[in-house]
């Protein structure tokens, strides 16, 4: 072997020993997710507490199936059959005062399940579909039935119809014959004799029954649909909404690929300032017989115009009443009082209230009003919601409020009007529940950490919190009905949701019921991400994930993944939602990548002023924060601030767009995944929140859409969308496309996928995506 040759082989074993590989592939880690193991969701109780129900799939099928631990054999994991789950009480439904026996609708039809017998009967088939079924005593029960409200009185096997709500109006019930029906009708009466008696008999029956019960009180509907009916504890009142069918304009996604082998065009949402409805909340008196429309003009504030009219000082703005949407009606429980939720359509205002149940009129207990929008853990949203009720002793009112900048737990004395504030300090309250004897609070918190969640018990009135988990990452807790014992599913950085078990006792242990890991998952020494926090340039401190590479393959290269959702927490303590991203973070880590992954401004989990550092500019501050991020790197980690790349979905991919178009001097290449390019052609719930509407703040769309600004592209851009995305639709990076076209820009491509909605189902398609992702990163700053 010659000199020169020896030299080669030393080169070309030097450069491969030291070449960057991973266990992991693009192929291993798309594959479908049964791969990594089969995990507990949707967790249940049974009525007498000692069976855990859950989803699970340990035999590998095509989709999840019911199973059942008994804690009387723990060890078991048992498959719920058929006809089990058939006779399995459903979780929702009305108890008694007493817990003893519970009311519940299945497939239409009345049911009552007496625990302390272990059986449900069949209480009423209608033929009519039954909802929102309400003990009224221990032998009568309210529900609702063809619009109207119904008691059945089991005693006497009695029910009686307490409203009349009707659709159409009463000019339909009286309209005039029109001159050849009339005459048809005279015609037949004329001939046919016992017909005509029969009809005079009827009417005179009909005039009789109004002399003796009175005229008869119909509430018409008109061209309106009733809808969310909120029965009173002692059937006396009636709360119910109405709206009128919107004549929006929907939109239609094509799908070229149809089982019919025709094209198929799919409804769709539509765009954002088509959505604003009337909506009426009405309160129906049993005893007077009559119906209160809710007047909202009480309410303070409801005319303020939003500050950011003041941008537009060549238009003229109207103080006029502003739209509003209602939550459910809570009744106390001697309906001596009822409290509600009301939200303006603009999302500037919410307003808790008194509701007079005699004359229908508001008293406002509580307005929270934000410049921004209104949000954020139990506060409800544009669709309703949030957390809202009476305490037992039908004095106080309980609520969430961002009042603090950060959701808190609130009592409300009506009598004194006076509010009471439970818990305070930066962190939130999540999903908190009365306990069955109305003395003690359970709710989820992130007190101990903004990335961690931990089951609190409180005294109703406020005071110690007692915290009854202690893991580090989040604990979902399920109680018993009893609520004796916890059942939890828990999971940290690196481990998918299991499911446990533990009393509900601060020092009692937690017990693992499941554990589902495949030997594949097991086998690759996966990375716990770094929790960080760096400053931003406006001296915010944004929480991140960071995956470092070990220094023999090091590339000085960065990948910032961008989170979708906008609000949404990702820099946790727990398993991600985004596991494929996390696994694919791993891979790039292995390949030398440093990947960082920030919970940018407008994130959940940190409050108020976090979720509105968007408002009226999205690419504004998230795009700063993923910027500073990188400058982070760059002085931390020695990271090549020529080497840095992007990649994310939905408005992961739009900050992407972004980032590549308006900071070209710090990303050099990106992967925008089914991305909003357009924010006035997206959804209205979403977008008008943050943006307001399109034809009244035409600034605030123009400054966030990555449409305006894609003359900026100088890196490389690889675009993926999927064709019948329903939620971000294939139009909005058609559009982009023509204007990348037209701008002449060369260093962009897009891959599309004709079968794949908003989320992708299919392992191919995964895969495919995420390969070309890789290869952008390889061919580009990872050289």
């Amino acid at each position: 072997m010659n000199f020169s040759l020896r030299i080669f082989i030393f080169i070309f074993l030097a450069s491969w020993i030291g070449k960057a590989q991973s266990d992991l592939t693009v192929n291993q880690i798309m594959q479908d997710p049964q791969w990594f193991g089969t995990f507990p969701s949707n967790i249940e109780w049974n009525e007498e507490s000692d069976i855990i129900y859950f989803d699970y799939n340990p035999e590998q099928q095509l989709s999840d199936s019911l199973y059942q631990k008994r804690l009387k054999n723990k060890s078991n994991i048992e498959k719920v059959s058929l006809t089990e789950r058939k006779s399995k009480i459903p979780a929702y439904g009305d108890y008694n005062d007493k817990q003893t026996q519970k009311l519940f609708v299945k497939s239409g039809d009345l049911y009552l399940y007496d625990k302390k017998k272990k059986s449900a009967q069949l209480i009423l088939d209608l033929g009519e579909r039954i909802q929102s079924p309400k003990f009224i005593t221990t032998s009568k029960y309210a529900f609702i039935s063809r619009n109207n409200l119904f008691i059945y009185d089991a005693d006497l096997g009695q029910i009686q119809q307490k409203t009349n709500i009707e659709s159409g109006s009463s000019n339909d019930q009286t309209s005039k014959k029109s001159e050849k029906n009339q005459w048809l009708e005279d015609e037949n009466l004329s001939l046919l004799e016992e017909v005509r008696t029969q009809k005079e008999n009827s009417e005179l029956r009909d005039k009789n029954k109004e002399l003796f019960e009175g005229e008869k009180f119909v509430f018409y509907l008109d061209k309106k649909r009733a809808f969310n009916f909120n029965i009173s504890e002692t059937g006396q009142f009636l709360a119910f909404q109405t709206y009128e069918p919107s004549e929006s304009e929907s939109t239609e996604v094509p799908n070229y690929v149809d089982a019919s082998g025709y094209t198929k065009l799919l409804e769709a949402r539509s765009k954002v300032g088509d959505q604003t409805q009337q909506r009426d909340l009405w309160l129906y008196h049993i005893e007077k017989d009559t119906v209160f429309k809710i007047d909202v003009s009480s309410l303070p504030g409801l005319t303020d115009l939003p500050s950011y009219t003041k941008n537009y000082p060549d238009r003229e703005w109207e103080n006029k009443e502003r739209e509003v949407s209602f939550s459910d009606v809570k009744f106390s429980s001697t309906d001596q009082q009822a409290v509600l939720s009301m939200r303006a359509q603009d999302n500037k205002d919410r307003w808790i209230s008194l509701l007079n149940l005699d004359t229908g009129a508001l008293e406002t207990l509580d307005r929270q009003h934000d410049e921004a929008w209104i949000a954020g853990p139990g506060i409800g949203s544009y669709y309703g919601g949030g957390t809202l009720g009476w305490l037992g002793d039908n004095t106080h009112v309980y609520y969430q409020s961002e009042a603090t900048g950060y959701s808190h737990l609130y009592v409300h004395d009506v009598k004194k009007n006076k509010q009471i504030q439970l818990t305070d300090g930066e962190y939130e309250i999540f999903n908190p529940q009365l306990s069955l004897d109305q003395n003690s609070w359970f709710f989820t918190s992130s007190e101990v950490h903004p990335g961690e969640r931990h089951f609190y018990k409180m005294p109703v009135m406020g005071g110690e919190k007692i915290q009854l988990t202690s893991m580090e990452g989040k604990h979902q807790v399920s109680l018993s009905p009893d609520e004796k014992y916890m059942a939890v599913l828990f999971s940290d950085s690196n481990t998918p949701e299991e499911l446990y078990l533990k009393r509900t006792k601060a020092n009692s242990s937690l017990e693992e019921l499941t554990s589902g890991q495949s030997d594949a998952f097991k086998s690759y020494d996966w990375k716990t991400p770094e929790l960080i926090q760096f400053t931003a340039e406006d001296g915010a401190k944004p929480y991140a994930r960071l995956y470092t590479p070990d220094k023999d393959v090091d590339k000085k290269a960065a990948v910032i993944f961008v989170h979708g959702a906008g609000y949404l927490q990702n820099a946790h303590k727990w398993w991600s939602s985004y596991f494929r991203e996390y696994m694919f973070n791993n891979l790039l880590t292995d390949l030398g990548y440093t990947v960082l992954d920030i919970d940018y401004r407008g994130s959940a989990g940190y409050g108020r002023n976090w979720r509105t550092g968007i408002y009226r500019h999205m690419g504004g501050k998230d795009l700063s924060d993923q910027v500073d991020g990188a400058k982070y790197l760059v002085d931390n980690y020695s990271i090549d601030p020529e080497k840095i790349g992007m990649y994310g979905g939905s408005y992961g991919g739009f900050i992407t767009l972004m980032a590549l178009f308006n900071e070209p001097d710090t990303f050099a290449a990106g992967a925008a995944l089914r991305s909003v390019t357009d924010w006035a052609h997206y959804n209205h719930g979403y977008t008008s929140n943050i943006l307001n509407e399109p034809h009244l703040d035409p600034e605030a769309y123009r400054k966030s859409s990555p449409i305006y600004f894609a003359e900026g592209l100088e890196g490389h851009l690889l675009i993926a969308h999927g064709v019948v995305d329903t939620n971000v639709h294939f139009q909005d990076v058609v559009r982009l496309s023509q204007r990348l076209i037209e701008l002449e820009k060369e260093n962009w491509e897009m891959a599309v996928y004709p079968i794949e909605g908003h989320g992708f189902t299919q392992p191919s398609s995964w895969t495919d995506e995420y390969r070309r992702i890789l290869k952008l990163f390889e061919s580009t700053i990872g050289k």
